[in-house]
């Protein structure tokens, strides 16, 4: 396993992984109608709030001034925990957390974990290492256990089995869930009630048996130690307060310096992702207690790549990320394309800048993620804390272009120019050296008109794939140096 592994195997490049999802009918059919209807609830939600542009403003404002002071705040944060009888443990890349939350697990005697919806565990491959050790983890969100009975990948952030129908979810329970313990009704229909009557008899016997439990965490109050986990279904609250142990494995860029600051956000991202006024279950906790919740807690504090995309002033604003998955909601590329493309656990507008600054751009997948967009600006528009994804898009797409640099194990290496670039180089060279001769440049415009008739109707080689989708632009009959000069009667220069 690698140092930045994000819970995924080695994935074909974007064009290629799109090119065979947008030919599954069914499933843009499901992506349609999911990111339609949770936009438009958004919309409607975000619209009661007269404050809402200056909510995003303060939520930029505390991220971007807690990533500056990132240092100090961590520091703070692991000091309350402490103080309050947590334990905090410090993870460079996956396999150190991994390690980490393994040996944990061992240390208490048992065999398996419950866990909550957590991308923090996905992006190191988390339910693998445990495997590997002979533990069993069990997702208990409900879109996340669909995914894992269908020994599937998440395909979107905050509703993971977006990708899935009723039927499909109805077929699944019936044929996997007794192999994952309490079997589902062989009556079972696909109504939604029905459904989550089945999921909800089959976590049961796993909330009251498990002894140790996983999560992550939304935010961490440096203040206070204080952990917070916004959830819709209440299985986050059963993992959190009913094992021995709990284990929350939270990104470093999580913390927030006080409880005011949490207030923001605590507005921000129910109506940006569930487009809910408030979240229906929002848990916090601080450290142990004798007589409430788990009797021994740990945080692990996950860098993983985190601390490079700090030291990128365009970059790091990525790290501004709440998590609500609004930008997925509007991006045509991922309505048509899925989560699965990505190759990451972090699809969409925000996986296209995301996952190749913490991986780097040196794999196929990492160096076509950031033009795996129309940069129509959607997804900056809906940011609630107004990450500049296109910026980030062209910036990273600079960095692709030019082979590096990229840190790999805290070392910063220069890696060869992606595969497919050195055309488009060549051509740029090409151009540069004809604008710079006046003289050549008005030949070539001249023969160029002469030979409109031969214009192909499609590029050859690597241009192909840029008029599969458009048509070469008409010639004109002269160029427009001629015109001028001509109209205006001025000597050409």
């Amino acid at each position: 396993m690698t140092g930045t592994d994000l819970g995924m195997p080695a994935f074909p490049p974007f064009p290629e992984a799109a090119r065979e999802a947008v030919h599954d009918e069914v499933l843009r059919a499901n992506l349609r109608h999911a990111t339609h209807t949770i936009r438009d609830k958004r919309a409607r939600a975000v619209a009661e709030l007269d404050d809402w542009d200056r909510l995003r403003a303060a939520g930029k404002a505390i991220k971007d001034h807690t990533l500056r002071h990132l240092d100090r705040h961590l520091l703070q944060l692991e000091a309350a925990v402490t103080a309050a009888g947590g334990t905090v443990h410090w993870a460079v890349d996956a396999e150190e957390a991994n390690r980490i939350v393994t040996g944990l697990v061992l240390a208490t005697g048992e065999r398996e974990v419950v866990k909550v919806k957590s991308m923090a565990t996905q992006e190191i491959g988390l339910n693998e290492a445990l495997e590997a050790a002979g533990i069993a983890a069990y997702e208990t969100d409900l879109a996340e256990l669909i995914v894992q009975l269908g020994h599937d990948r998440p395909s979107h952030i905050l509703v993971p089995a977006i990708h899935r129908n009723r039927g499909e979810i109805r077929d699944l329970f019936r044929s996997e869930m007794g192999r994952w313990g309490r079997p589902a009704p062989q009556d079972l229909g696909d109504d939604p009630r029905e459904l989550a009557e089945a999921a909800r008899l089959h976590l049961r016997e796993k909330f009251l048996r498990a002894k140790v439990a996983v999560s992550g965490a939304n935010f961490m109050v440096a203040e206070t130690g204080t952990m917070v986990v916004l959830e819709s279904e209440g299985n986050g609250r059963m993992c959190l307060t009913l094992p021995e142990t709990l284990i929350s494995v939270v990104g470093i860029e999580k913390v927030v310096p006080t409880f005011r600051d949490l207030e923001v956000f605590l507005q921000t991202l129910p109506r940006s992702s569930t487009a809910e006024r408030m979240n229906p279950y929002t848990t916090m906790w601080t450290g142990t207690a004798d007589d409430d919740g788990p009797t021994a807690f740990h945080l692990v504090l996950l860098d993983n790549g985190r601390t490079d995309t700090l030291a990128d002033e365009v970059g790091r604003q990525a790290l501004r990320c709440i998590r609500c998955s609004a930008c997925l909601n509007v991006c045509p590329v991922y309505e048509r394309a899925g989560g699965h493309a990505y190759g990451s656990v972090y699809p969409g507008p925000i996986g296209a800048v995301l996952s190749p600054q913490l991986r780097g751009t040196a794999s196929p997948i990492d160096a076509t993620l950031p033009y795996a967009s129309t940069l129509c600006g959607a997804c900056y528009e809906v940011c609630p804390v107004a990450i500049d994804i296109p910026e980030i898009l062209v910036h990273l797409r600079e960095r692709v272009v030019q082979g590096g640099p990229v840190t790999r194990d805290g070392v910063r290496v220069r890696i060869r120019p992606a595969h497919g670039h050195t055309a488009e180089r060549a051509a740029m060279r090409a151009a540069r050296l004809l604008l710079d001769r006046p003289g050549a440049l008005r030949a070539g415009e001249r023969l160029l008109s002469r030979a409109r008739r031969l214009r192909p109707r499609r590029l050859p080689g690597p241009g192909r794939a840029w008029t599969d989708t458009r048509a070469l632009p008409d010639v004109p009959a002269e160029p427009f140096r001629d015109w001028w000069a001509r109209e205006r009667k001025t000597p050409q220069t």
